[in-house]
């Protein structure tokens, strides 16, 4: 398989780290998921790609936590009685 901006052979699957979160202001309302996919990596260019996992893509377009997925800036629905207080 070539990269599909250069064209080059010269490509290596990595694992990789990425925070995802809508950009600007209203990215802040919303939560954040993180996914850890394989990266397909042109040696030559840099240009990556890499699949979000459905579950974690439900994240980005429901702009809501989904149980098992990576989160961080919103409760989780499942979450919802009340947390007790340390004393």
């Amino acid at each position: 398989m070539s990269c599909k901006s250069c064209l080059s052979a010269h490509q290596s699957n990595l694992n990789g780290e990425v925070a995802i979160r809508v950009p600007g202001l209203k990215g802040l309302e919303k939560p954040m998921v993180f996914v850890f996919p394989k990266l397909l990596v042109c040696l030559d260019c840099g240009v990556t790609e890499f699949t979000v996992p459905e579950r974690e893509l439900g994240v980005i377009v429901k702009s809501t936590a989904v149980e098992g997925a990576v989160v961080s800036g919103e409760k989780r629905p499942w979450e919802k009685g009340s947390r007790s207080k340390a004393g």
